[in-house]
């Protein structure tokens, strides 16, 4: 099952947001860049499969960041875990993960 409160607190977390609002089946983020985040509890929820050949993915995020190793350790100390290796170490590094519900999502130091 898909976890709202949980879910908003590791983007929450990851991104440095203030506090979702809500309650346990709806919580949101506000996030400038895209407005808002919101996530909503699914009953009979499975997490896509990485990688996924048929569509399995109902989001993926890359992240562009300016420190990686700090994002890194973010992202794992929210929660979040590595599906890849470090992928291009260096200037141009890049590293997929999935929040605790396993959604994949891709930290990318530098932009395409």
């Amino acid at each position: 099952m898909c976890r709202p409160p949980a879910l908003a607190e590791f983007w929450r977390a990851v991104l440095q947001l203030e506090p979702a609002t809500g309650d346990e089946n709806r919580q949101t983020l506000e996030w400038e860049p895209v407005e808002r985040l919101t996530f909503h509890r699914v009953e009979g929820y499975r997490p896509p499969e990485w990688p996924g050949l048929f569509g399995e993915q109902q989001s993926h995020f890359d992240l562009l960041v300016t420190d990686f190793p700090d994002a890194c350790a973010r992202v794992e100390d929210a929660g979040g875990r590595a599906l890849s290796p470090v992928l291009e170490p260096g200037p141009q590094a890049w590293r997929i993960y999935a929040d605790p519900e396993g959604h994949p999502f891709c930290l990318v130091s530098t932009p395409e």
